[in-house]
This record gives C-alpha cells, sequence and structure tokens, in this order.
C-alpha cells in the first residue's frame, strides 16, 4: 500500500514517485456517462456531452443488483450507515487541515499544551492562565465545559436562534482553536487520513499555509507593485524566495515525522492512514493584504514546481470577506501572470461561495467565471453561485468541453450558505456534463464525514449505485496525481487504458504489462486500487443478500 510520503529531496511534481513503501507495494497486494442526469426542465441552451469516461455506460449487473440493494435499506438507517461506510469513496480533494481534524482531539491538545479557554469567547490562548480564562485540561472531567468548547469550536449543536449566523459560527471556529492547530500539524493529519482511510479512500489532497511567517514578513519587505513581474523579480532576487521553498519543505519534514510518530506507522501496528496517499494544496489568504496574497501565490506554485509533496495553490477564507472580493479580479490577474511563469503548477480555486443576500448582487456574476478564463483553474470549490453568473450555460459547457471538476461539499454548503436540496446546484452540474466530485471541506468543525455526503447526494438526489461509483471515480480521476489514468480516452464508458484493458480488477493479479503501467503512473495504481475495492464492495453487498 502507499504511504503518507516520507521526503527524498524536492523534486518536480512531475516525478512519478510515492514516498514511504512506495507504488510498488500497492501491486503486491492486489489479488492472484459521466453521471447519469436526473431529469430536468429545459434551459436556453443545450448542454453537451459529458467530458469524463463512463459518458455511455450501462450498468453491470452487479450494479443493478446493489442498486436494489440498496433501495431496500433505504428505510433501515443502520444498514444504510454500513453500506455507505463501506462503499469505495475515492479521494477527498477539498480539506482543510485545521478544519478537517475531530473537535475532540483539539480540545485534548489544548489541555496537553496547558492552554487557557477565555471564558466568553471560548478562544484558546497560552498560559499562564489569568482572569476570564480556565486552563483547558479543565475539559478532561468538566464535560459542561467540554460541551461548551465543542459547540464554539464546532457546528455542534448550533442554532440560528442565538442571532449568530452558520456563515459566522463556522469561519469564526478557526480562530478560536487556531492556537492549538498551527502548533500540531502531523497530529492532525493522523487524524484525518486515519478518519479517511476508515471510510474507504485512497487519497487525499489537505490544504495547509507553508512557511506563513516567512512569506508575511517577505512580502512586508518587497511591497505591493502594479508591475506583477517587477514584484515576482523582487521576490526572488538573492534567493529569497527559494528560501520560503526550503522552509516549507522543512515544515513537511517535521510533519511528515509527527504524523508517522502519531499514527504508529514504523510499528508493528500502525493505524490506517498509513496507508493513504497523501498530498498538500497552499492555502493564500484572500483577505491580505495584494503583496502577501500575491508572495504566498508565487510560494505555493513555485513549491508545486519543485516539491512533489505540494501539488497546487488554492485561495482560502470567506469569498465575501471585504478584501476578497473587492481585490478578486486583481487576484485572478496574478494567478494569471504566475501560471505563466509556473505552468506546471496546478490551480484549484474557492469561486461562488456565495448566495443571494451575502454579497450584492453583481458579486455572484463573474467569480467562477473569472475563476475559470483568467485564474486557470482546474477545479472549483463550492461553486454554489453558478446559475447567477453571466452566461451560466456558456461557463457550464465550457467547465465541461475542459473538464474543470467542481468540489462539492453538501454539509458546509447547507451550513455555511443554507443552500441545500433543490436548491444546490449539483444537478445543474451534472445536467451540463460538469465533472463532479464529493467532498468534506471541513469535517471536524461541519461534524460530519465522507460517507455522510455520499448517503446525502443518493437519497436527495435519487442516486444509484452506478452514479455514487461514478462520482468516487470522478474523484480520482481529477486528483492532482502524476502519472496517466487507469482510463481510456473517455470515448467509450470507463474503459480500462489499453495495457490493462483484458484485465479485471479483483479476479486474477493483473499481467506483465499492465503491472508496468501501474508502476510507472501512481494515479492509474490508485485508481486500480479503488476498482478492486469495488469488485470486493459488490461481492460482500450480493453475498450478504442470500
Amino acid at each position: 500500500m502507499i504511504t503518507f510520503p516520507r521526503h527524498r529531496g524536492r523534486r518536480r511534481r512531475s516525478a512519478p514517485l510515492v514516498l514511504g513503501t512506495g507504488v510498488l507495494a500497492v501491486l503486491s497486494l492486489l489479488p492472484s456517462s459521466a453521471l447519469a442526469a436526473p431529469p430536468a426542465p429545459e434551459t436556453s441552451a443545450a448542454p453537451e456531452a459529458a467530458a469524463a469516461p463512463g459518458a455511455s455506460a450501462a450498468p453491470t449487473g452487479a450494479e443493478r443488483r446493489v442498486s436494489a440493494y440498496l433501495d431496500g435499506i433505504r428505510k433501515r438507517p443502520a444498514a444504510l450507515r454500513a453500506f455507505f461506510r463501506d462503499l469505495p469513496k475515492g479521494a477527498d480533494l477539498h480539506n482543510h487541515l485545521s478544519g478537517a481534524a475531530s473537535t475532540e482531539l483539539l480540545i485534548k491538545l489544548a489541555g496537553d499544551d496547558g492552554l487557557c479557554i477565555e471564558t466568553k469567547t471560548m478562544t484558546a490562548r497560552p498560559a499562564p492562565c489569568g482572569p476570564g480564562t480556565r486552563p483547558a485540561a479543565q475539559a478532561r472531567k468538566d464535560r459542561s465545559f467540554h460541551r461548551q468548547i465543542l459547540r464554539a469550536w464546532s457546528m455542534q449543536d448550533f442554532s440560528s436562534a442565538s442571532g449568530e449566523s452558520g456563515h459566522d459560527h463556522f469561519f469564526a471556529a478557526f480562530g478560536k482553536f487556531g492556537e492549538v492547530s498551527w502548533r500540531h500539524g502531523g497530529e492532525l493529519l493522523a487524524d484525518v487520513a486515519n478518519t479517511a482511510a476508515r471510510q474507504n479512500q485512497f487519497y487525499l489532497e489537505t490544504m495547509l499555509t507553508p512557511a506563513s511567517g516567512g512569506s508575511k514578513k517577505l512580502a512586508e519587505q518587497v511591497g505591493y507593485h502594479a508591475d506583477l513581474r517587477r514584484m515576482h523579480q523582487l521576490l526572488t532576487a538573492g534567493g529569497k524566495l527559494d528560501k520560503l521553498v526550503r522552509d516549507a519543505g522543512r515544515e513537511i519534514d517535521k510533519g511528515t515525522a509527527d504524523f508517522r510518530k502519531a499514527a504508529r506507522c514504523d510499528t508493528a501496528r500502525p493505524a490506517p492512514g498509513c496507508r493513504m496517499t497523501v498530498r498538500f494544496i497552499s492555502q493564500v489568504s484572500r483577505g491580505s493584504s495584494p503583496e502577501r496574497v500575491f508572495t504566498q501565490m508565487a510560494l505555493a506554485m513555485r513549491l508545486a514546481e519543485r516539491d512533489h509533496r505540494y501539488v497546487a495553490v488554492n485561495l482560502v477564507q470567506p469569498e465575501d470577506e471585504r478584501n476578497a472580493l473587492r481585490n478578486y479580479r486583481l487576484h485572478m490577474r496574478m494567478l494569471d501572470y504566475l501560471h505563466g511563469v509556473y505552468p506546471r503548477a496546478h490551480i484549484t480555486l474557492h469561486a461562488g461561495e456565495l448566495v443571494p443576500g451575502l454579497v450584492k448582487p453583481e458579486e455572484l456574476r463573474f467569480h467562477i467565471n473569472e475563476a475559470v478564463r483568467t485564474g486557470h483553474a482546474e477545479r472549483i470549490g463550492h461553486g454554489v453561485d453558478v446559475a447567477h453568473e453571466d452566461g451560466a450555460p456558456a461557463l457550464l459547457r465550457t467547465m465541461a468541453r475542459r473538464g474543470i471538476a467542481v468540489e462539492v461539499p453538501f454539509t458546509s454548503n447547507r451550513q455555511i450558505l443554507g443552500v441545500s436540496g433543490a436548491d444546490h446546484p449539483f444537478p445543474l452540474y451534472r445536467r451540463y456534463g460538469v465533472p463532479v466530485v464529493l467532498a468534506t471541506d471541513d469535517p471536524g468543525i461541519s461534524r460530519s464525514d465522507i460517507s455522510a455526503e455520499y448517503r446525502y447526494a443518493s437519497g436527495t438526489y435519487g442516486l444509484r449505485y452506478r452514479e455514487l461509483k461514478d462520482l468516487a471515480r470522478a474523484s480520482m480521476e481529477h486528483a492532482f496525481l502524476p502519472g496517466r489514468s487507469l482510463w481510456g480516452d473517455g470515448k467509450r464508458a470507463y474503459e480500462l487504458a489499453r495495457p490493462c484493458r483484458m484485465e479485471r480488477p479483483g479476479g486474477h493479479r493483473p499481467r506483465a504489462a499492465c503491472t508496468r503501467f501501474l508502476a510507472k503512473n501512481l494515479k492509474a495504481a490508485l485508481e486500480w486500487r479503488q476498482e478492486v475495492a469495488f469488485a470486493r464492495f459488490e461481492h460482500r453487498v450480493l453475498h450478504a443478500r442470500r
């Protein structure tokens, strides 16, 4: 199996390396369409065919029988939970590390660190604990105090009756536990990776902010220059940006060591997260000054080309924040320039995480368009306001044609924006053939998990097993993994690539040509691993029916 990466020097992203036991370990464990759209009202422009593999797939006999089983347990909550827990669910591509770790772990770590909790705001602070604070360690025995922290640091028991919106409570949580999370990246990652592995996922891209302090200082030194080329020259002069690249590498070295210790990866009883392949997306704080945003972008994209553990850049913080709104088009121009400098760095962007009433109507008309057409986004996070975008049908057709996936975290969309069910654009994206991948976003804060996202999709939109299976496949297909895909050119429904075309995942061990192909292509190897898991899952479900 593939473990969390150990560092072996900073290589270009294109190098097909997996650290730890490596891709060949996957092979040692192997045994000896786009989604069908639901009926929808007519639109002003006919959608194009889906760009992803699987456009014309007919379910197999096993898939039809598993769908029948799923239909039969719709009113059996325990069986339904077990089904979605055991369902192979591909990759989580939209995951913020600090918001993904369990709140219980954060509270424990706060106590271990001797931190204090402000009783009015429930914010963690360094010791000593003065008036108006309590030691976090008291939450170990005082269950009422523990519950207070839990509610402040997550959406547990949240009610808007307090006068606070879900949007504000959600985003405020990061600041309340921030004094804990920055200290414990490795432990948090072990928690998140363990959860993903137990949920039958195979790959994780999680977001963090590399060399945060150093990039802030460098941005202040350089200042803002309207000439982006000049600003980039000042950042790189004298090796200043390269020093941050090295600092970010050392951070991941330490995080990896802490992860492996927390997950017991080098013991006889490793935690399940040790099997996960993990990569990192560098966060950019879109609410910061323009010079800091540009510096973080440049660092992120330079990292993605020089250290294969970092794969992409993303803009974070509320999209409706004042600076984020005012500078949105400037941020897209920055990405446009830096994409020309670092063309191999991947770009995925939070865009369209907005609804009417949260911002002025004109702000709903261009964010996703700008992310796609100017910002070179390969994936869009949330994309909730797409129906309000200028030229929405053309935008959707462009996303489908280019294979620009939308990352959909149903739970956080409901909690932050109040959007769910028929109001959610999930069916609209599918109708136009835009690739859709389900994601968790901040499952620690949301008090949710990826199984809940799949269960919600199935129950709310009537998805059958094959459609759920293809959602999981899409999450692997659109992962920023090196190498070729397991699937062919997409003209036929999820047809295996030529070297593996005669093979049957979950059946016999692949022949030499397929084995060599999987060894050279990490993406294909993980997709093969998922197909093996699907075969086993279907066998178990159908066997249990007898």
